[in-house]
């Protein structure tokens, strides 16, 4: 088959696709049911992406692939899944499947099979989701005659793997979607037991829109001659999107937010706490305030998540506050808006974060609250993009942003307790409780120098502590 690109070996066996101008889905020989669901959604051009991983894929190559959030990724490798299980023998073995999808989280894991129903609607082809969260046997039972593709999360794959209710020696095509956060997560030791139980004779296809050392060493190992894709600069978010920060104290952040979020521009918005309990805190703000929002993070049990999601997917909510959760893979139209209300510790997932606007072409605004104490998280950010993000709101830019950042004495946890481990309105030379070494009742030093010349003092004390 003439894919129409040509390739460059380099010493480590892989290879860089060049890319070429496809400018219609008819270019890329697809099915002709596939082609017709495309279009069905709307879609006549591939995204660059696509284009270049699609005719290799078709070609039964290895590929490595990074590319932005929201430039389509997920329709990349499903469509030639799907073109190749059009053309293959509907014979299925018990317990296996022919093609296996990884992802990261749940909700992501649940939104690949739905693309994967979308576009083979025409086709007879069976998924199965196998995610944790939910009861078990209902997947036992949907695997035991065999499918055609499983998109599964790692742990609740190799749980069934383990119970005998899942074989992987079968499997054709392994794809490894947002291979980074699973890195974040901890899955790499699964993924790699997971990638050992394959056959050796299969198509692997890796994409991300970061490509760490960590991955790139999975790359290595498990990948055979990959297609090496890349679209644009890792880790750089799209330009459609308007990044802009506002400074200001922790105290103020949830009467700004609110302030912000009634505003007549923000048609719906996705905000992003650092933890799970603040997730909930700020919901509950925001529905005293009047607002539509739902909450999602990983302590909701996962008919919650689901329900949560669907509510926001539908216009019954439209505002959405979740936790790092959901900064990738969720695919909702109309987001207008991604406000972080605190600044992620791992700079990649601000990338990840603001990639849940400005999607299928559209525009998009991200807004960053940043205290003083979350300046460094914001040095990092602006590092990794390689911009300074626009400074907007009352409070001007901290004087020092481009030097060491705000003292950090002047956090709460430092004006609560003084470095001699007194409490802030004490004195170093005043009285301070101390505790005997012994674990008797506190009591006062009254007189430090007494303490500094008594017997078996300090060093450099006048009196030797006796022999």
């Amino acid at each position: 088959m003439n894919t129409g690109y040509d390739s460059l070996p380099n010493r480590r066996g892989c290879t860089f696709f060049e890319s070429i101008h496809l400018l219609k889905f008819t270019d890329l020989g697809l099915a002709e049911a596939l082609l017709r669901a495309v279009s069905r959604e709307g879609y006549e051009n591939p995204t660059p992406i696509q284009g270049k991983v699609i005719p290799p894929m078709l070609d039964g190559r290895d590929i490595v692939g990074i590319a932005q959030t929201g430039t389509g990724k997920t329709a990349a490798f499903v469509l030639p899944i799907l073109h190749r299980l059009e053309y293959q023998s509907r014979q299925r073995s018990p317990k296996t499947c022919k093609a296996l999808i990884l992802a990261p989280t749940r909700e992501l894991a649940g939104q690949i099979a739905a693309s994967i129903r979308t576009y083979g609607r025409q086709m007879r082809v069976s998924t199965t989701l196998v995610v944790g969260g939910v009861r078990p046997w209902p997947q036992v039972k949907a695997l035991q005659p065999g499918v055609d593709i499983v998109v599964a999360t790692p742990g609740r794959l190799l749980d069934h793997v383990a119970a005998g209710a899942m074989r992987l020696d079968s499997t054709t095509t392994i794809v490894l979607d947002e291979a980074d956060q699973m890195m974040d997560l901890g899955f790499m030791p699964s993924v790699r037991k997971i990638m050992g139980l394959l056959p050796e004779a299969r198509q692997t296809v890796l994409l991300s829109a970061t490509m760490p050392k960590q991955i790139r060493d999975l790359a290595n190992d498990f990948l055979d001659r990959p297609v090496e894709v890349s679209v644009a600069r890792a880790s750089t978010p799209i330009e459609r999107i308007d990044q802009k920060v506002m400074h200001m104290p922790q105290t103020t952040k949830r009467h700004k937010l609110t302030e912000l979020l009634k505003g007549e521009t923000v048609e719906r918005a996705i905000v992003f706490t650092r933890t799970k309990r603040g997730a909930d805190r700020v919901d509950q703000v925001l529905q005293k305030a009047g607002l539509l929002s739902v909450a999602i993070h990983g302590d909701k049990s996962q008919g919650q998540r689901d329900r949560a999601l669907s509510a926001f997917k539908n216009g019954r909510a439209l505002i959405m506050v979740a936790t790092d959760i959901a900064a990738r893979g969720i695919d909702i139209d109309n987001v207008s808006h991604v406000f972080n209300f605190d600044l992620p510790n791992v700079p990649e997932a601000y990338v990840h974060r603001i990639g849940r606007t400005a999607r299928a072409g559209r525009s998009g605004v991200a807004i960053s609250f940043c205290d003083p104490s979350e300046q460094g998280q914001l040095r990092d950010i602006e590092k990794l993009i390689k911009m300074e993000i626009e400074c907007v709101g009352d409070n001007p830019m901290p004087a020092d942003k481009s030097g060491r950042g705000p003292s950090r004495p002047n956090s709460s946890k430092r004006r609560r307790w003084g470095g001699n481990g007194s409490k802030s309105g004490e004195s170093k030379a005043g009285p301070a409780k101390r505790r005997n070494k012994k674990g008797g009742k506190p009591g006062f030093v009254k007189d430090r120098s007494a303490a500094r010349t008594a017997p078996g003092g300090p060093p450099g004390s006048r009196h030797k502590k006796p022999a």
